[in-house]
């Protein structure tokens, strides 16, 4: 190893450097309303980004050597996850006032109110959960 720049600053050998993901994620120069939720952002400019750690300004996985493990089991599961869920469940929110999507620092979650959500399985779901029971 020896010593060498990054964007003007100095860097010793042997130093380690974190990827400091919230900032990459909320960065205006490449977001626009990057502490929106408006994720229709990814069905339209930011529609070919490389979740793999290719694009560095989206890096949901890590990069690198750091990179997680489960990327590609993940990638995998989320879409039938995702199915059951929608195929198995009314969904919906407590009230019809507007979700709080504002951040804070507290350890369990970003999110400084909760959704308050619901979730009821429909009858089909229901019925192929009784009929597998007994089969």
């Amino acid at each position: 190893m020896e010593d060498c720049t990054v964007a003007g600053f100095h860097i010793q050998a042997g130093t380690r450097l974190l990827v400091n993901l919230w900032k990459l994620q909320k960065d205006p120069r490449i977001w626009s309303d990057p502490l929106e939720f408006q994720p229709e952002r990814f069905l339209t400019k930011h529609v070919d980004l490389d979740v793999r750690g290719q694009n560095f300004e989206f890096l949901p996985f890590g990069s690198g050597r750091r990179v997680c493990p489960g990327i590609s089991f993940a990638l995998e599961v989320v879409h039938l996850t995702l199915a059951r869920l929608l195929h198995g469940f009314e969904l919906g929110v407590v009230s019809d006032l507007p979700v709080d999507m504002t951040e804070v620092f507290r350890g369990d979650s970003p999110q400084s109110n909760p959704i308050g959500g619901h979730h009821c399985p429909k009858a089909t779901f229901r019925a192929l959960q009784l009929l597998s029971k007994h089969a």
